[in-house]
């Protein structure tokens, strides 16, 4: 078994790819990150407060979350990437851990994205889409972005993370849809579509009253995560993952209200689309010809670093950078220019022959870049154009010029610190390659311990009613289980994936909902469940499990659901400005049906119905009373 890992991970290991997919999974994990650190922001009040507004115990959490926005921004445009990436993992580790998002405001996919960023930290994601590819360029301003090579990476930096992070993630949640009735009866997608409190806005009656397709996508999704492992990394298999893994995630994106985690699961795909199809993509995308020649002069520094900061964002390749003193030769256009004015400006030539110079060449490049064409033509505006080109002359007349000596010379790469990915894959700064495929096979190998063992525990023993406290051996082998899950599940994002099976909806027969009476006592609906039971934006992902998840279950916890009243109540009366004292709240419920077999219209059938009033909730000060049944669950 070993061996066979070993030869896997050396064949891999050997492999060169394009780094393309690598820069757009860090791309997309740092702006996934972002949001959701902007959703921590607008929340923050009812995630961090005890009594939000009232009591606010952290003061200083706006700091650190603006603080993490910032590193995830870096993170997105690859600026500093291997700091960026450690701090990223921090903060993701503070916040899931240490404060009231890990028990009360659980987004479904903090313990994931720890998982991914760990393995972040390791992958080359300088290496496309980064400022820190350009940092490195404009250390030697004087080589042409020609003579650099299109940078490639080892394989295995795609396969790892997918393979860890998804491949056992998919295995590890299929064994648990086993023990789940509706799963098993193809229902796994259908049933949760149909409950209010998990549905999107979107509409999908007509999607979810065909019986037969509705099957189809419940045991397509049981198949697709028991073979994904298998099969994902052979070339003939991997499209078609691919189409099936984009189809499933962008469903649940859509389709509920959990969107965080269907985003963080589409990123990992930026890491499974076949080699050739970034090819194919690329090729199709970029310019057959440069619509625009742009001649600037090689014995200026500023110059060079502007040409190089220019083609690091062209990625279309809409524009061709040519040194004026060795080519404006060969364009009749530029031959009335002499060469001193020539090296004055910055001069262009289009393929229509019309030649620009100074900031009308720079707003041409921008357009000619395409997808920056609405800088250039803002930039043609007037006033503005006018105070760009005065700020332009007083640059452009003011730099430097050098002769090419020993300054010219490319900086050594031994100057360059060595990334993480460096040190552990390539030749110049790592051990020799039996040792370094020896050393990673070993570590992925203790990788996959950790995981068999949170699957055969909760997979297996725990679902199948295991008393593994029987024997004193039995009793020594828990802890030691329970220890390594403590550890793998902290720092490795490594958990049981047991969501919305039957342990979850059995019983899931009623709705609560919380309205407000106004001076004029005309009832009205708080901006947070609806007069349908959806939940409404912005109070999707971490809040909706706290509502959907934690305060309203099937056994609801009367001390839990109080919690959350107070919460809720303080939080959006003081966001519509209410006056929390002379507001009178009043507790709704209303009857559902969550069955583990079909049923045609069900969707509709959930989100109709009445409601009745079942109790009600009064500030007086920082002081909440709440009157509830005292069994609610018999109601």
């Amino acid at each position: 078994m070993y061996k066979l890992l070993v030869r896997k991970v050396n064949a891999l290991y050997s492999k060169k790819v394009p780094a393309t997919g690598v820069g757009l999974f860090r791309l997309l994990f740092g702006l996934v990150t972002l949001q959701e650190v902007f959703f921590l922001l607008y929340f923050n009040h009812l995630i961090f407060d005890p009594i939000p507004f009232m009591d606010v115990e952290f003061p200083m959490i706006p700091f650190f979350l603006w603080l993490w926005a910032l590193v995830a921004f870096c993170l997105a445009i690859g600026y500093r990437c291997q700091t960026t990436s450690i701090a990223n993992y921090i903060f993701w580790l503070v916040f899931v851990n240490f404060t009231p998002m890990q028990r009360d405001f659980d987004g479904g996919f903090d313990l994931f994205m720890i998982g991914a960023n760990f393995f972040l930290i390791f992958m080359p994601i300088d290496r496309a889409f980064a400022v820190d590819s350009l940092r490195k360029k404009l250390l030697s301003p004087f080589i042409h972005y020609s003579q650099y090579k299109t940078s490639e990476v080892s394989a295995l930096t795609y396969y790892l993370p997918v393979a860890l992070c998804l491949g056992f993630l998919y295995f590890d949640s299929a064994i648990h849809k086993m023990f789940a009735e509706h799963w098993r009866n193809g229902l796994g997608a259908w049933l949760p579509s149909s409950i209010p409190y998990y549905m999107s806005a979107l509409d999908l009656s007509w999607l979810l009253n065909i019986e037969i397709l509705q099957k189809i996508i419940g045991y397509t999704i049981i198949v697709f995560q028991f073979t994904f492992l298998l099969f994902f990394h052979r070339r003939q298999c991997r499209w078609l993952y691919f189409l099936i893994g984009i189809s499933l995630h962008l469903g649940i994106t859509l389709s509920f209200n959990i969107y965080p985690f269907g985003m963080g699961m589409l990123i990992f795909y930026a890491l499974v689309m076949p080699f050739a199809w970034y090819r194919r993509i690329g090729a199709f995308l970029r310019v057959k010809q440069p619509s625009l020649t742009v001649f600037y002069d090689q014995q200026c520094p500023l110059c060079n670093r502007t040409v190089l900061t220019l083609n690091h964002f062209d990625v279309l390749h809409g524009v061709d950078f040519k040194p004026a003193q060795v080519f404006a030769i060969d364009y009749p256009a530029l031959a009335e220019l002499g060469e001193k004015q020539l090296l004055t400006d910055l001069y262009a030539l289009d393929s229509n022959g019309r030649v620009y110079a100074g900031v009308d060449t720079y707003a041409q490049i921008l357009i000619a870049m395409r997808y920056t064409a609405i800088i250039g033509w803002a930039m043609k505006l007037p006033l503005l154009y006018q105070w760009i080109c005065r700020r332009y002359r007083a640059i452009a007349d003011s730099r430097s010029r050098l002769a090419c000596d020993v300054s010219c010379l490319p900086i050594s790469a031994e100057t360059l610190p060595p990334s993480l990915y460096d040190r552990i894959f390539e030749a110049e700064h790592a051990l020799p390659a039996r040792s370094r495929v020896h050393k990673i096979s070993k570590v992925l190998l203790v990788l996959i311990l950790f995981q068999f063992n949170s699957s055969f525990h909760y997979g297996l023993l725990y679902r199948l009613h295991v008393d593994t406290r029987q024997t004193p051996i039995s009793n020594m082998l828990a802890d030691m289980s329970n220890a390594i899950l403590m550890m793998s599940h902290t720092f490795l994002g490594i958990t049981p994936h047991a969501l919305y099976l039957h342990d979850h909806f059995e019983g899931y027969d009623r709705l609560l909902a919380i309205t407000y009476l106004d001076a004029d006592g005309e009832e009205h609906w708080l901006p947070f469940v609806s007069h349908q039971g959806r939940l409404l934006a912005p109070n999707w992902g971490r809040v909706h499990s706290m509502w959907a998840n934690i305060a309203v279950t099937p056994n609801i916890d009367e001390i839990r659901l109080k919690k959350f009243i107070m919460k809720v109540t303080a939080f959006w009366g003081k966001k519509t400005s209410l006056d929390l004292d002379g507001t009178q709240f009043i507790v709704k419920m209303k009857k559902i049906r969550a069955p583990f077999v079909w049923e045609k219209d069900l969707r509709s059938n959930n989100l109709s119905g009445e409601w009745q009033a079942i109790g009600s909730a009064q500030w007086f000060g920082k002081e909440i009373k709440i009157n509830l049944p005292k069994d609610i669950d018999i109601l």
